[in-house]
């Protein structure tokens, strides 16, 4: 998969201010104010490259104000680096393609992972499987 490189401009001008700041400049969208997503079978891709990174499927409810997934889609379809930011250690969530940030992953999620993706929904783009 080639890496996607572009302007600082031309992400924004793709993204909009919200998805940008989120996927380009690392940060958080408030806590349950992102809209949510359908509760139907599809696919979850990165909104900057269109990679697919998670399933329904692996979708639960953790409470935590972002949507949650327990595994990404495949073993490469994220990747992930320390995060020493705000004075914390965490694990940053990153698409491989476009190195759009993602989110964090913690490990205090449900069976059978064990690990919580706690994702920014406008880093997300869902798309229903087709019928």
């Amino acid at each position: 998969m080639d890496k996607i490189e572009k302007t600082e401009a031309e992400w924004l001008a793709q993204l909009g201010e919200a998805a940008f700041r989120v996927t380009r400049q690392h940060g958080t969208e408030r806590a349950f104010s992102h809209p949510g997503f359908p509760k139907v079978p599809g696919t979850y891709f990165c909104v900057g490259c269109g990679a697919p990174v998670f399933d329904q499927e692996t979708k639960f409810e953790s409470g935590c104000g972002w949507p949650s997934f327990y595994a990404p889609i495949a073993p490469d379809a994220v990747e992930e680096e320390v995060d020493r930011s705000h004075f914390m250690v965490r694990t940053e969530v990153h698409c491989p393609r476009c190195d759009a940030h993602l989110g964090h992953v913690f490990p205090d999620g449900p069976p059978p992972t064990g690990l919580r993706y706690c994702i920014n929904g406008v880093a997300l783009r869902f798309e229903p499987d087709a019928e």
